[in-house]
């Protein structure tokens, strides 16, 4: 892409995110931008949000799941960036006007202790790296238009974050095999997927691996307090104003969303 091609997405997507109005697939009108380009949008994106005072606060890997693969139509993960502003308490209600066309994911929220940073980690240096794990949920949201997405448009859209909901209740590494880890997603009360660790690459921590290992080489490390989501346990729920979301992940606890009802948004 040209510099004049990127800022034109990076403008087209603050302009969505700003109006609230979902706009055509960026893939329509650069049809030849490659992965790499859409990463040099999503770099913009967040540096314009960084210098209107946000901060990055973590990372995430999304579509890393055969489920959110088949869901979403592309076929490997990417990654995006967590700003202080996407952060909601949990138990407190969350405006469902500050999204698109929001939908809601399980986690489980790695919070470094330790600096990661790649290319040539290994498990065991992401074993050392993490402080603790928390259950999450996760909130993505897409600026394209009824979620029409090719990988170029997920990865410009900050791989469609939108927001995080933490859990309270820290678990070392020791005390949990997170390959192993099954999770129950309940939205208002109803069972509507189930999931496990072993769904994100084998294991949530070879999400983490492949993180570090893939924005390395770009000149970022993963910083100690970050928190980094590898990616869902499920496949997305779509959230509506008043719904109540809760995971439940053995060993971990549960974490809960929700989202204001519409007459209060």
């Amino acid at each position: 892409m040209e510099t004049t091609e990127l800022q034109d997405a990076v403008t087209r997507l603050i302009g969505a995110h700003e109006k609230r109005e979902p706009i055509d697939p960026l893939v329509k009108t650069f049809p030849d931008a490659s992965p790499e380009d859409a990463y040099r949008v999503q770099q913009e994106l967040v540096r314009r949000w960084v210098d209107a005072g946000d901060t990055v606060r973590g990372h995430k890997v999304g579509l890393a799941s055969a489920a959110m693969q088949r869901q979403m139509g592309v076929d490997q993960p990417d990654y995006g960036h967590l700003t202080a502003s996407m952060f909601h308490l949990e138990h407190q209600a969350i405006s469902t006007m500050r999204f698109l066309q929001p939908r809601i994911e399980p986690e489980i929220a790695f919070v470094l202790g330790a600096p990661l940073r790649g290319p040539g980690l290994t498990v065991a240096d992401a074993v050392r790296a993490v402080d603790f794990v928390l259950p999450s949920l996760e909130i993505v949201d897409s600026r394209i238009r009824d979620w029409n997405i090719t990988l170029f448009d997920t990865i410009a859209d900050n791989a469609s974050s939108g927001g995080v909901v933490l859990g309270s209740r820290p678990t070392s590494l020791r005390e949990v095999d997170l390959r192993l880890t099954g999770c129950t997603l309940h939205v208002n009360g109803s069972l509507v997927d189930t999931g496990a660790g072993a769904a994100v690459l084998g294991s949530p921590l070879n999400a983490l691996v492949w993180l570090a290992n893939t924005v390395g080489p770009l000149g970022v490390t993963l910083e100690p307090g970050h928190v980094v989501l590898p990616g869902s346990m499920t496949a997305a729920q779509p959230v509506r104003p008043g719904d109540t979301v809760v995971a439940t992940m053995a060993g971990l606890g549960s974490v809960t969303a929700m989202f204001a009802p519409e007459e209060e948004q």
